[in-house]
């Protein structure tokens, strides 16, 4: 079998779940990757076949999108282009960590796809959203990468077609410690704007994490470190607490390890707001943004209990073949293939909510 994997490279959370599902799909064939994007600061080592700059997301310093970087990098022409030229013909699968050109190639060529990820779980309407929705992030979440298919992850089981987060090997693997420190991780923020508010927190050590870095140091409770899968992983599963944005994959890895955590969603990201309403319903602490006060919020916090620990009820070589076997049957049997809505509900595997 030859499968076309779609990562999307606007921030590190869909290059880390490619790495961690490489090996589970090599299991059933040959793999080539289509990265799009260039706002990732890990390394992709993944088997890149395909490579465009895509459409990305850009943050600024304080919290929130640079939306005049994004109008820059944008070209419809170049994506068009691009679309027309990715081969997805010829692959027997592909499948789709919504990514828009790859969904583009697929309606322009009428080939089948799956999408398959944390974004897909927002085809449906009981997955939380904030208070007030946002018309136009609706509108992203449903139609930015639409495919034939959908499998999504999330926090929660909430919905028939949503299951567990996928959770790397090395935090799974982990036996966790809490060696006092608290790992951060803010791409949206600045270390300037951090290290003001970190400084006044007495008694607590901070590791911090930014593109900004290219050396450790430290600046009395601050230690600063570049960017790194690994680094900031061992981090976290030493640590008391994690400081982060209101993205998937790092507060679900913060809950699977029972870490306190402290989410700042990006603001302009829907998505973030949606994960935001999420975490707050399973006891996280949500902060709007890093405020005057801020250094007080987070000793309020530090004072509050850890959120319910996340349990796993599928692991990843379960998920992997739920998404082969159907993506088999979509693809072999697209003229009589049905969906409600557009909205596929996968056949075998039950999921309740799983945070316990």
């Amino acid at each position: 079998m030859k499968i076309l994997y779609a990562v999307q490279a606007t921030g590190n959370g869909h290059i880390s779940r490619a790495i961690q599902l490489m090996p589970y799909l090599e299991q059933y064939g040959t793999v080539d990757i289509f990265l799009s994007g260039n706002n990732c600061h890990l390394d992709a080592a993944l088997p890149v076949k395909y490579r465009s700059k895509g459409l990305s997301l850009f943050y600024g310093n304080k919290g929130g999108l640079d939306y005049l970087k994004m109008w820059k990098e944008l070209s419809i022409k170049r994506i068009w282009k691009e679309a027309n030229e990715l081969p997805v013909d010829k692959y027997d699968l592909v499948i789709n960590d919504f990514e828009s050109i790859t969904s583009l190639a697929c309606k322009l060529k009428k080939k089948e796809s799956i999408q398959f990820g944390h974004q897909a779980s927002f085809q449906s309407p009981l997955t939380p959203r904030p208070n007030k929705k946002d018309l136009f992030g609706e509108i992203i979440l449903k139609n930015y990468a639409p495919a034939t298919a959908y499998f999504g992850l999330h926090f929660s089981g909430y919905d028939k077609n949503i299951y567990n987060p996928i959770i790397k090997s090395e935090i799974v693997d982990c036996t966790p410690a809490d060696k006092g420190h608290i790992s951060v991780y803010l791409s949206h923020y600045s270390i300037a704007v951090m290290q003001a508010h970190f400084l006044k927190v007495k008694g607590i050590r901070f590791e911090v994490f930014s593109k900004e870095v290219k050396a450790p140091y430290t600046v009395q409770n601050i230690s600063f470190f570049p960017i790194s899968n690994n680094g900031f992983t061992n981090s976290v599963i030493d640590s008391y607490g994690v400081i982060t944005g209101a993205g998937f994959e790092t507060p679900a890895e913060a809950m699977y390890l029972g870490k306190k955590l402290l989410c700042l969603p990006i603001k302009g990201q829907y998505e973030q707001a949606c994960n935001a309403a999420a975490l707050e319903q399973l006891g996280v602490t949500i902060v709007p943004s890093i405020a005057a006060n801020f250094s007080s919020t987070i000793e309020s916090w530090l004072n509050k209990a850890a959120a319910p620990v996340l349990t796993l009820q599928h692991n990843t070589y379960d998920l992997v073949q739920q998404v082969i076997e159907q993506g088999r049957t979509v693809t072999h049997n697209a003229k009589n293939a049905t969906t409600d809505n557009n909205f596929w509900m996968p056949g075998n595997m039950d999921y309740s909510p799983e945070i316990k």
